[in-house]
């Protein structure tokens, strides 16, 4: 059998039996968009320090007191005070995700730092 005819038949198969294969249901967590959409670059930048630490000032205290992953989810949504490079004090934004998933790729590209 060729290959166009059987794609014309794998593609008759899937209209016919309704199978959806969307690509978002298999893409990857954009982890630094997710950081961007919910503004933590406009307090938080790779390497430098702005409003709050630089992401690998944050990675290495993280590394430092062998903290993971969960941690950091801890702090993206617990929304508690927290000590601003000047010294002042704001409350944390919460990330806008209750998804687990997405949580967990954003703690680990900033611990990636």
């Amino acid at each position: 059998m060729s290959r166009s005819i059987l794609r014309s038949s794998l593609a008759a198969w899937i209209a016919a039996t309704g199978l959806c294969l969307s690509l978002p249901a298999f893409a990857q967590i954009d982890a630094e968009a997710v950081f961007k959409d919910n503004d933590c670059h406009k307090c938080h930048h790779p390497t430098k320090a702005k409003k709050g630490p630089s992401l690998a000032k944050i990675a290495a205290k993280y590394k430092e007191k062998k903290l993971d992953e969960k941690e950091a989810i801890k702090h993206m949504t617990a929304g508690k005070k927290v000590k601003l490079e000047d010294g002042s004090e704001e409350e944390h934004k919460v990330i806008d995700t209750k998804d687990v998933k997405v949580m967990n790729a954003v703690a680990k590209w900033m611990l990636s730092h």
